[in-house]
């Protein structure tokens, strides 16, 4: 994945690295981009996890599931309420990077033990989504459950909802959150929120193909780089860093916040969860420096502006099972 989650995720591999502390707040040289796919190289025998899950996984979401019908939060006004709330949980959960790229094929990977920013994000969204479709008798039915998770994870995870090798799966948040609005599971609102359009094309993953091992099989870089002709055509829109303070009472809890990076030829930087407490707009995370998911000290707009590889926000409300895509 190329979203860099460069202050977190590892999922996107190839991303510079950004050190998210007061007292060492720096970018990392351009030359330092490929620091962190260098790992995607590690020999595969320290990569023995299972695609399909460890019964810890499945117990995790279990759990996590049992809980939030319990609270009955399909009653809730807002979905996004449910989001977040079933996010908090996870607070403590420890990050780790690269978590979707195991040895072999591309296959759905199920990881709730571990988490990077985004799978955070997807895997919040998942449960909040089963909270409000699924009936309770599903948690007594083991292989039941775990379709409909597999289901709603390939759904969010890969563009259309089709796993179909490595070049299916939405790599660029930016795309992520374009094709999670055509499958009517959130609604991209930057421009609503008076965002502007983001000129700069998306290219980092076939410009650095040393950074991903795939793309040396067969006929994955073309893919890619026609992937990525497709994403430059398509009109983005972000929150300038300088606007978020103006904006940031329109957002709500629940939205997803993805952080629009300075990185050249990539999208976005990091990803999390609105959450706003005692008043203030805060971002629910798993980042790297802190080494595990977290609710920021500071407020969200202060965050952005702190950290050099990051210029803005884009940001996508999640739509209940229930919601009608909002008209255009």
């Amino acid at each position: 994945m190329a979203t860099a989650c460069t202050e977190a995720d590892g999922a996107g591999g190839g991303a510079q690295e950004i050190r998210d502390e007061t007292s060492d707040e720096h970018t990392a040289q351009a030359t330092e981009a490929l620091a962190a796919p260098a790992e995607q190289g590690r020999p595969e025998e320290t990569q023995e996890r299972r695609a399909e899950g460890t019964e810890r996984d499945w117990q995790i979401a279990r759990e996590q599931l049992s809980w939030a019908l319990e609270q009955q939060l399909d009653t809730l006004l807002r979905f996004g309420d449910a989001l977040a709330r079933i996010g908090e949980r996870f607070i403590d959960t420890p990050y780790e990077p690269h978590t979707l790229e195991l040895s072999g094929p591309e296959r759905l990977v199920i990881n709730l033990e571990v988490l990077d920013c985004v799978t955070f994000v997807e895997n919040v969204l998942v449960l909040a989504r089963l909270s409000w479709s699924v009936p309770p008798e599903t948690l007594d039915d083991l292989d039941r459950f775990k379709a409909a998770y597999r289901r709603e994870l390939t759904d969010v995870r890969y563009r259309g909802g089709v796993l179909d090798g490595y070049p299916s799966r939405l790599h660029y948040f930016s795309e992520w959150i374009a094709d999670n609005e055509a499958m009517g599971l959130v609604d991209g609102i930057s421009d609503e929120l008076g965002g502007v359009a983001d000129p700069t094309p998306i290219d980092f993953m076939s410009t650095h193909p040393d950074a991903y091992r795939q793309l040396a099989e067969p006929g994955v870089l073309a893919a890619i780089t026609s992937m990525e002709a497709r994403l430059r055509l398509a009109t983005r829109h972000y929150i300038p860093t300088a606007d978020i303070p103006a904006r940031e009472h329109l957002i709500q809890d629940g939205d997803i916040i993805a952080a629009t990076s300075t990185v050249p030829g990539l999208d976005i930087a990091h990803t999390g969860i609105a959450v706003r407490r005692g008043g203030v707009l805060r971002l629910l995370h798993a980042p790297l420096v802190g080494s595990h998911v977290q609710l920021s000290d500071d407020s969200l707009a202060e965050r952005i502006r702190r950290i050099d590889g990051q210029d803005g926000i884009m940001v996508a409300r999640p739509l209940a099972p229930v919601d009608p895509a909002p008209a255009r």
